[in-house]
């Protein structure tokens, strides 16, 4: 049966897509819009080439979306390899220059002689919208973290001595913030008035935050160049921040609502550490399709927090962290073993039974994250909830 190897160079206007042999030859070469009916008929023209075609593409999303909906709906083999991978893998080929037709080939050469590269597959419409809402809520989070810092400088200009003192992540600093940014403003309203203005405003602890504020107000008497104008940055920075906490706490319900719609909700969630938001990473990153993996082994190693060796000559059993693997999935499987912890008495023995033997703190994590992804896998592939261990059961 002759088998014919695709590569597509995704873009946002156009694709160039190089089909190759088994020998390797060059069969087609072509540069294609990204509008359906050129890409219908770019599939059409492979197909003819050989009675069976594996794809490859350099990206799982966005400009591709099209191309991968048009050829998995066709039942395609499509496989994804990184830009990254794409770009080590040019070295070994001749020539140095980079052009779009130079890549496509390399991707179609790659799918031909790898084995190891992650197939893709159509993702079910709770998976989609997933990716979708814990992809904007990360910028969200990005957006936010970026203005709580441009506050605090912009804070420590006209008022130091508050900046130490408030935590702006919290609700009812930055609602004081709004209304008074400067040691005279305090000083001027008072302790039970700001009280009382932030009691209205519904502020957690309002005699406290009011308490803090005035003291700190008290400490500084000279006015610094600028004041005025930087306490009205403050109040925008501060409004702008308290406005992304909203987006993202709406953010939050609407990806609990659409999580809890997938069959695999009981099952993620009833891990340790792994709550609705982590759990929808998890499910917006691997589909929650365990079969797609096969092992779990395959899932640490996506995810990076299998070591790899780094062996050579005499020296042996020296282990690195990996370089491919995905970012996103690895930060899920971090924090849920952090979190894991702290309310997981097995977790704690674990990561303690690690740092005994001599692992440094994120050895440990990264130890108790690969067995945790063992427990994980097994469970989506038996479809049942972590039970914790009964009383006396060794650690595992």
């Amino acid at each position: 049966m002759a088998v014919i190897w695709a590569g597509i160079d995704a873009g946002k206007v156009h694709h160039h897509c190089v089909a190759i042999d088994e020998d390797g030859h060059r069969l087609l070469s072509r540069r294609v819009p990204n509008d359906e009916p050129e890409l219908l008929e770019l599939l059409a023209d492979v197909l003819s080439l050989g009675e069976e075609v594996i794809w490859g593409i350099d990206l799982a999303d966005g400009g591709a979306a099209l191309a991968i909906a048009i050829l998995l709906n066709h039942d395609q083999s499509v496989h994804y390899i990184s830009g990254r991978a794409i770009h080590r893998a040019s070295e070994s080929y001749r020539g140095e220059g980079k052009t779009d037709a130079r890549d496509a080939a390399v991707i179609a050469d790659q799918v031909r002689v790898r084995r190891d590269l992650h197939p893709l597959r159509t993702a079910d419409d709770t998976v989609t919208d997933l990716k979708i809402l814990t992809g904007r809520r990360m910028d969200l989070v990005a957006d936010r973290t970026r203005t709580v810092n441009r506050l605090r400088a912009q804070l420590t200009g006209v008022f130091p001595g508050l900046e130490r003192v408030l935590d702006l992540t919290n609700t009812g600093p930055l609602t004081l913030l709004t209304g008074y940014q400067t040691p005279a403003a305090i000083r001027r309203i008072g302790v039970k008035r700001l009280e009382t203005w932030l009691r209205n405003r519904h502020v957690v602890r309002p005699d406290r935050l009011a308490e803090i504020a005035l003291q700190t107000a008290e400490r500084q008497h000279t006015s610094l160049p600028g004041e005025k104008l930087a306490a009205e940055l403050v109040h925008t920075l501060a409004e702008e921040v308290m406005r992304l906490n909203r987006q993202v706490a709406d953010l939050d319900k609407d990806i609990e609502a659409r999580f809890r719609d997938h069959q695999a909700f009981d099952v993620i969630t009833s891990m340790p550490g792994l709550g609705v938001i982590l759990g929808a990473e998890f499910l917006a990153a691997t589909g929650g399709d365990m079969t797609v993996f096969r092992t779990a082994d395959r899932l640490a190693g996506f995810g990076g927090v299998a070591p790899v060796p780094r062996d050579s000559g005499k020296i042996s059993g020296n282990l690195r962290r990996p370089q491919r693997y995905n970012r996103r999935l690895q930060r899920v499987f971090y924090i849920s073993a952090l979190l894991s912890i702290r309310h997981c008495d097995e977790s704690r023995r674990f990561y303690d039974r690690k740092r005994a033997e001599g692992k440094r703190h994120t050895q440990a994590v990264l130890a108790l994250a690969r067995r945790r992804v063992n427990v994980l896998w097994a469970l989506l592939r038996d479809g049942r909830c972590y039970e914790l261990p009964p009383p006396g059961a060794l650690p595992a």
